[in-house]
């Protein structure tokens, strides 16, 4: 693996140096991607070097070894083994970083939850992983913007949106894609029964404007009131804003803002988002099944997690995950599940499987 280490060694410096040139700074596209480029060689070169460093601190201290006497060989003995330590591990990690990337793995996300199958309880779930969300990306570092929300009549989400922004914000949500379903006795429920419940979770990866391109004239907006639970008015200005992208039929709708400038700012960010995934999902030749591989149709049986309220049991179908800590899950701390589905995702590649 070493031996690739100079020729990334040289990309990066090339790499470095177009970054500077100001015709490339004048096109954004190319530009963003170069940069993108540079950040990602810039994680590979590091760990190539510290393992290169590495291996020739070894070779010396293997010699120092051979050559030592009494203590000091025991000090030279401790030396390799912490050594050869830090090559097993720094060899591991340079290994997976010269596998492919997921292509979007430097993205930020947009993420909308939708109350599915179960009525009101449904809804209440969904606002139930909202807020799980929430606070996970608080101990994340990553920044929450909230885009848009339709409440229920007893507080739930039919559906909500909302933005995540920083490092590693899509290597982690895109797990998040899916249908979730909860059992629980429901608020709605009189008997006391346990009911069974799902939500969908749709993980887009966030387009920058450079990179989708909106004709307006392929555009349908339309300005209305925006409304509440129950269907009372919120505002008393047309604020709200829908946008139909004519070529795709692809309709967003936002009505948080105040005003109509910002409610279409956000409009456009999903649609240019929702227009990138949709593309990327035709170059792989799954247009049709890719956004539904993500939410399918809500059902309960296409789960890939289930939060077992009697049981304080969360358990990942995907790799047979169960945790008993469903209280804390819920409230923000999702590390142990997240951590476990990344790890078996970079198991996978680097067994060359498919991901």
């Amino acid at each position: 693996m070493l031996s690739r280490l100079e020729s990334l060694e040289r990309e990066f410096a090339d790499v470095e140096a177009r970054l500077g040139d100001p015709q490339l700074i004048a096109d954004q596209p190319k530009f963003q991607a170069e940069a993108r480029r540079h950040k990602e060689l810039d994680g590979i070169v590091t760990l190539g070097r510290k393992l290169r460093s590495a291996t020739e601190d070894h070779q010396v201290a293997q010699e120092m070894f051979n050559e030592s006497e009494g203590e000091d060989r025991e000090v030279w003995r401790e030396e390799v083994a912490e050594l050869e330590a830090t090559i097993e591990a720094t060899t591991a990690e340079f290994r997976l970083a010269l596998l492919p990337k997921d292509p979007n793995d430097d993205r930020n996300a947009i993420v909308e939850i939708r109350g599915a199958e179960g009525g009101e309880e449904a809804n209440l779930f969904a606002r139930d992983l909202f807020d799980m969300f929430k606070s996970f990306s608080s101990r994340m570092g990553w920044k929450f913007e909230m885009m848009d929300g339709t409440e229920s009549d007893m507080g739930g989400f039919t559906t909500v949106t909302f933005g995540l922004s920083g490092d590693g914000v899509w290597s982690r949500m895109k797990f998040e894609a899916g249908v979730h379903r909860v059992q629980r006795v429901p608020k709605t429920e009189s008997q006391g029964r346990v009911h069974t419940s799902s939500a969908t979770v749709a993980v887009l990866p966030e387009a920058e404007e450079v990179e989708v391109k909106i004709d307006e004239n392929d555009l349908k907006i339309d300005y209305y009131r925006s409304s509440g639970p129950g269907g009372q008015s919120v505002n008393t200005t047309d604020s709200a804003c829908r946008i139909t992208h004519l070529p795709t039929g692809v309709v967003v709708a936002m009505q948080d803002e105040k005003s109509q400038i910002q409610n279409k700012a956000k409009a456009l960010r999903v649609l240019r988002s929702r227009i990138l995934q949709a593309e990327q999902d035709r170059q792989m030749a799954e247009a049709s099944e890719a956004r539904k591989s993500q939410t399918g149709s809500g059902g309960r049986s296409e789960k890939i997690r289930t939060y077992n309220f009697k049981e304080n049991r969360v358990s990942d179908h995907r790799i047979n995950l169960t945790v008993h800590n469903l209280d804390k899950v819920l409230s923000g701390e999702l590390d142990n599940v997240s951590d476990a589905l990344v790890q078996e995702e970079q198991q996978r590649r680097l067994a060359g499987e498919d991901v």
